[in-house]
């Protein structure tokens, strides 16, 4: 069973722009520079790394799309309090 997570993420006001990082990476572009140019979070100084997490750390949205997912896979646009986030998986353990 899954009890921790890692991720990085961007986060963007609206969907369109989401929509819009998205495809720059899936066309290739690096997540970890594209985290570092656009997004609003601190974390982009980082690459928009956000380390380990457990259930109930995150909000719900965030972490229902981190916990659901594999490794390695982009997810989005998923929509949460604070705007639109691109989620990358990076770790489960």
């Amino acid at each position: 069973m899954v009890t921790q997570v890692r991720a990085s993420h961007i986060l963007v006001k609206t969907e369109d722009e989401a929509n819009k990082i998205l495809k720059r990476i899936n066309d290739g572009e690096d997540f970890t520079a594209v985290a570092k140019r656009f997004s609003s979070c601190p974390s982009r100084k980082n690459g928009g790394d956000l380390g380990w997490f457990g259930k109930g750390q995150m909000v719900p949205e965030f972490e229902k799309a981190a916990f659901e997912n594999e490794a390695g896979k982009v997810i989005g646009p998923v929509k949460t309090q604070f705007g639109y986030h691109i989620i990358k998986v990076t770790g489960r353990k």
